[in-house]
């Protein structure tokens, strides 16, 4: 007698117990939709899949994105005084040589194609050395599609060429004109040196050793008149790229910034002026300032991500500390502005089929 009511409540409890089971599953698949940041993960007998599937798939969606290209910044140091300077000379430090591998081979494994050195003047360390090794490491040992330096051009010499110019796929040089004294008004120069004659030098040390040949001009009050249709026609650079003076706080505009770039921007229309000017230059690449604050992706000289979205420079944690997945969720880089501005585009000299 005791065994059948002992048997009669087992049975009724196994009912109550797969009830209570349905209605939580129940339950579960109704909050979903509601709060996809309380995921419930209840681990009764016989349940399969404790996660619903919005919140699997949201969690796909969420993926951070691909650090296809990179700017690394590695030094603010700069032999230059350019007004509108963006990335100053606020610190000295620069990583180690071994520590700066490391990191750039964290990049690759997370996706890299293409790495751009930049500064500051990014020749200055070890009279080039420094970049050289980078160079020579990305290319040779990472075996990266395209590996580019952008640079002032002051410091460059013939002998580095020699050394690394196989490893080098594109070196930029920044010219906001030919008119020696614009530059001058600019802050780009140093001692007697003419810039303009330096950039047709380097031209040619790019043609004897391969290197594609790119131009950067930064349109500012002092250019922004300009026509350099003809000069850049005669230079034939593989890209130049136009980009309108931007202002970031901290960098060169505001208290603690370095720089008073004010005195240096102009408006949307005068840009879009100037652009109209050289509308005939087949190899112009025009940037916006609204295309260049978020298609970017910058690290600076401690491996952190800048993003810049909100006009200053707000650093992640360093890729080194934390790994790329995590840093890079906080640089405010914006994927798709950077494939519509172009940002992927035949990067690699052994592609660009070039008349050297």
């Amino acid at each position: 007698m005791q065994l059948a009511v002992l048997g009669r409540l087992l049975s009724v409890g196994r009912a109550v117990l797969a009830a209570l089971r349905g209605s939580l599953g129940a339950l579960c698949w109704s909050l979903a939709p509601l709060s996809l940041s309380l995921p419930l993960s209840l681990s009764l007998p016989g349940w399969r899949d404790s996660v619903p599937r919005p919140e699997r798939e949201r969690e796909g969606e969420d993926a951070p994105p691909t650090p296809t290209s990179v700017n690394y910044h590695f030094t603010r140091q700069c032999n230059y005084k350019c007004g509108f300077c963006f990335h100053t000379a606020k610190t000295s430090f620069v990583l180690p040589l071994d520590e700066a591998k490391r990191g750039l081979a964290m990049l690759k494994e997370a996706g890299m194609e293409k790495i751009n050195f930049s500064g500051g003047e990014p020749f200055l360390q070890d009279r080039g050395e420094f970049v050289g090794k980078l160079v020579q490491f990305c290319k040779q040992e990472l075996e990266l599609p395209s590996v580019s330096i952008v640079s002032n051009g002051s410091m460059i010499r013939k002998q580095w060429f020699e050394k690394y110019g196989e490893y080098l796929d594109i070196l930029a040089i920044s010219c906001d004109s030919f008119d020696e004294d614009v530059n001058i008004l600019i802050g780009r120069r140093q001692g007697k040196k003419n810039h303009v004659e330096n950039l047709h030098k380097l031209r040619q040390w790019c043609r004897e050793h391969a290197v594609a040949f790119k131009i950067n001009s930064v349109i500012n009050r002092f250019n922004v008149e300009e026509d350099m249709n003809e000069q850049i026609k005669a230079l034939n650079p593989v890209r130049w790229k136009v980009f309108q003076c931007l202002l970031i706080e901290g960098e060169n505009s505001g208290e603690d910034a370095l720089r008073e770039a004010e005195k240096f921007v102009i408006s949307d229309e005068d840009f879009d002026r100037f652009l109209d000017r050289h509308k005939d230059v087949s190899c112009l690449v025009p940037e916006s300032n609204q295309k260049m604050r978020d298609s970017y992706l910058i690290l600076d000289e401690y491996m952190r991500f800048l993003n810049c979205r909100n006009g200053r420079k707000e650093p992640s944690k360093s890729i080194l500390d934390v790994g790329v997945e995590a840093a890079i969720k906080f640089s405010g880089f914006d994927e798709k502005m950077f494939l519509r501005r172009g940002g992927k585009y035949v990067w690699s000299k052994a592609d660009m089929k070039l008349d050297w």
